[in-house]
């Protein structure tokens, strides 16, 4: 068994019990294949750097679990041609690490040459 995670992006227009479908059968299919589920962590809705489908949000789930290749191998066969996922992405855990959700929102301070700029038109 090796430890893995799925990031799952799924379409922000899908209804709240379709989305919990879409996780019970990942869940179910770990289950069957001899694989053990260690968490899910719904992380909500977030913004898309970029629109994939012409969507700018997507939600976001974290799915944790031990499972063999075989049993990895067709989940991703299943998440690709489940209607509602945007995305998904499998990466094996790393034990004794957490992974957790990127902050709500984050401020950006402006850059230094802006505030150069700014000054300078005073100045004049």
């Amino acid at each position: 068994m090796v430890a893995y995670e799925i990031l799952l992006m799924l379409d922000p227009d899908l209804a709240e019990q379709r989305q919990e479908e879409i996780v019970a059968r990942a869940r179910d299919l770990i289950q069957r294949g001899g694989g053990t589920w260690v968490r899910h962590d719904a992380w909500g809705q977030r913004r898309l750097a970029y629109e994939i489908n012409h969507k700018g949000e997507g939600v976001y789930h974290l799915l944790q679990f031990d499972a063999d290749a075989a049993t990895l191998e067709e989940l991703s066969r299943i998440l690709r041609i489940t209607d509602g996922v945007m995305r998904h992405l499998a990466t094996r855990r790393i034990e004794g690490s957490q992974t957790s959700a990127p902050p709500e929102h984050e401020s950006v301070p402006a850059p230094a040459y802006a505030e150069a700029n700014i000054s300078s038109q005073e100045e004049e």
